[in-house]
């Protein structure tokens, strides 16, 4: 039976990403990774999203090595986002704001999404 880690690598040789790459997109330290292929340890949960995010799959596949295909499945209500990116920078600025001005912020947002909507 593969572990998580045995999917991981072997998704890492169908991208030809190496493990250097690998640890760059994830933020994930390269002796953590060797660890995982030593077979000493597996990615603690809190990896699984950015890991996924970064291999192109769902955390479904990579924790039981099946994709989910059924009409059941739930619309994916989660953002993986880089924090070295404009978005992820926004989100920081965003998150150190007191709750008022988060909520300004917001209807300001949402004031300038209509306008660009009737722009259109």
């Amino acid at each position: 039976m593969k572990t998580v880690s045995d999917r991981i690598f072997e998704l890492l040789s169908e991208h030809g990403m190496s493990q250097k790459e690998f640890a760059q997109k994830t933020g994930i330290a390269e002796s953590t990774i060797s660890d995982w292929k030593k077979k000493r340890t597996n990615p603690v949960s809190d990896k699984i999203l950015i890991i996924s995010e970064v291999l192109g799959v769902s955390p479904y596949y990579l924790l039981s090595g099946v994709e989910h295909s059924g009409e059941r499945s739930r619309e994916n209500r989660t953002y993986v986002i880089a924090k070295d990116t404009e978005l992820g920078r926004l989100i920081e600025v965003y998150q150190n704001l007191d709750g008022g001005m988060q909520k300004q912020l917001l209807g300001y947002m949402t004031a300038l999404s209509e306008l660009n909507q009737n722009e259109k």
